[in-house]
């Protein structure tokens, strides 16, 4: 906006810092993605917006010159040895901790699965899985998403558990929308597919988020992206306002937003706007806009709506107490994973980072300390959330221990951080999210944009598109706000660039 036209963008920010959940946290020099951000994108005006900040590197980091792993580079792209402003090329490990073994999400069909499992449990997921092909089930509920895709021994095996872990509710009880909006390209038959053409085109393929082998990340994290973006904003003449709260959005009698009233301490004031793009929690954002009568239940519905709040401990360790058994070389023999999920009925955590494995920089010494990031998913005000934060943090050790990940005496430091609205939940009064929508897209020039804002659980690229959705809109002096709301709805998304 403040490249393309005359508006003076004012950025309100609540917090003291650029990202929000995409920020990076620097504890000692260790650095933390709060709640692991891969970068990709099949939008050309993301990517070339994230290659504009960040310039995809064209010389290895550090930890692929020590190993001498190649990696592709971008003609003149920068050294990320010698320059920060760097996006690298990581490739994508995940596996689930199941049953005291690991699996690979998404889980592949070769040797090493069916080892696993045993050929008798893979062939009644198969049977499972081709029942639910021949009696789809109505998709009311997360539940009847997944079963209709993978089938209901998977799904009770991977899926119902954990999702339960993540959302404090069974996917029996949250809305089939979730399902849509993340992992709507993902079936057990596309991921035969997948692996059937990476065999015959030597992994040539296109690929659903959810499949993806590669993605690019900032060198320092993701709120590096952010923090240059702030940056870029200002050159530009731009204004960018830390710790300042919006108590209102102040909307005239036609319906025409007109400014907001900011908190900045013990300071209120109000700005004049032409133009409102929130990021704000909907639930927060509806009783903010007091001038504009409100129908009960809409006010009741948005109030209400659930979030998923977060508790991540940064833990730096000595050593793993597990070994790399892959065939990917890791610096220190770590493990190559960049995520670990958490499937064991008896432990509370969630997922596991490796920053080492995003990339080497978020890593004071990557090569004597491994620099973990342990979740927890939880409420705000819960025991959780209210523990102390050594005990939090020892806690989350001993789980360690527990899988046999660590070792007790290798703790060297840890970090409690919290998280709350980290996700927009679909459940309870989101059935009536679109009473909620409806009277929001009534406002001329409010926009609702991002994760929050829209109470949807985006992927990054989607919450940058509904911002420049919004961009353009204004930019063609256009309202029809319902261009926004269509950003990851269209059903084909996923399965072709």
């Amino acid at each position: 906006m403040a490249r393309d036209t005359d508006i003076h963008p004012l950025i309100l920010e609540q917090e003291a810092f650029t990202g929000g959940i995409a920020r990076t946290f620097n504890y000692h020099g260790n650095r933390m993605d709060i709640g692991g951000h891969r970068f990709f994108t099949k939008d050309k005006r993301v990517k070339q917006l994230w290659q504009d900040l960040l310039p995809l590197q064209g010389a290895p980091a550090y930890d692929d010159l020590v190993l001498h792993r190649t990696v592709p580079l971008a003609v003149h792209g920068p050294d990320p040895e010698h320059t920060d402003a760097v996006m690298l090329q990581r490739e994508r490990i995940s596996r689930i901790r199941y049953r005291q073994r690991f699996f690979y999400y998404p889980l592949s069909l070769g040797y090493d699965t069916v080892h696993k499992l045993g050929l008798r449990r893979m062939l009644h997921m198969g049977g499972g899985y081709l029942q639910a092909q021949f009696h789809q089930r109505s998709e009311q509920t997360l539940a009847d998403f997944m079963i209709n895709r993978f089938g209901e021994p998977l799904y009770e095996t991977f899926f119902r558990d954990y999702t339960q872990k993540v959302w404090g509710r069974s996917p029996a009880d949250i809305d089939a929308d979730w399902g849509a909006q993340r992992i709507k390209g993902l079936s057990l038959g596309r991921a035969v597919r997948d692996f059937l053409r990476r065999r015959v085109h030597h992994g040539a393929v296109a690929q659903d988020t959810s499949l993806i082998r590669h993605f690019w990340y900032p060198k320092f994290g993701p709120g590096q992206l952010w923090e240059t973006m702030e940056k870029r904003i200002v050159a530009l003449g731009g204004e960018v306002q830390h710790q300042a709260k919006v108590i209102n959005v102040l909307v005239d009698a036609e319906r025409q937003v007109r400014g907001v009233r900011v908190q900045q301490g013990d300071t209120v004031r109000e700005i004049a706007a032409d133009f409102v793009l929130s990021s704000m929690p909907i639930a927060q954002l509806v009783p903010a806009v007091t001038q504009l009568p409100c129908p009960d239940d809409v006010r009741r519905a948005a109030t209400q709506l659930p979030y998923r709040d977060f508790m991540t401990v940064g833990l730096l360790v000595r050593r793993l107490a597990i070994q790399n058994e892959t065939a990917r070389p890791t610096l220190g023999n770590i493990v190559p994973d960049c995520w670990l999920y958490v499937q064991e009925p008896q432990i509370h955590m969630g997922r596991i980072q490796i920053f080492n494995n995003w990339s080497p920089y978020l890593v004071r010494n990557p090569e004597q300390t491994v620099w973990l990031g342990l979740e927890y998913f939880c409420q705000k005000g819960d025991s959780w959330w209210q523990m102390p934060e050594q005990d939090f943090i020892s806690m989350a050790a001993a789980e360690l221990v527990q899988m046999g990940i660590i070792r007790r005496e290798d703790v060297l430091d840890g970090v409690c951080l919290r998280v709350p609205k980290a996700y927009p939940a679909y459940f309870d009064s989101y059935r009536d999210f679109t009473q909620v929508q409806d009277w929001l897209m009534q406002i001329r020039h409010l926009y609702c944009i991002g994760r929050n804002g829209q109470h949807r659980y985006n992927n990054m690229d989607h919450s940058m598109l509904t911002a420049m959705a919004a961009v353009e809109l204004i930019k063609q002096n256009k309202n029809d706000q319902r261009v926004l709301w269509s950003v990851n709805t269209e059903q084909s998304y996923q399965e072709k660039a």
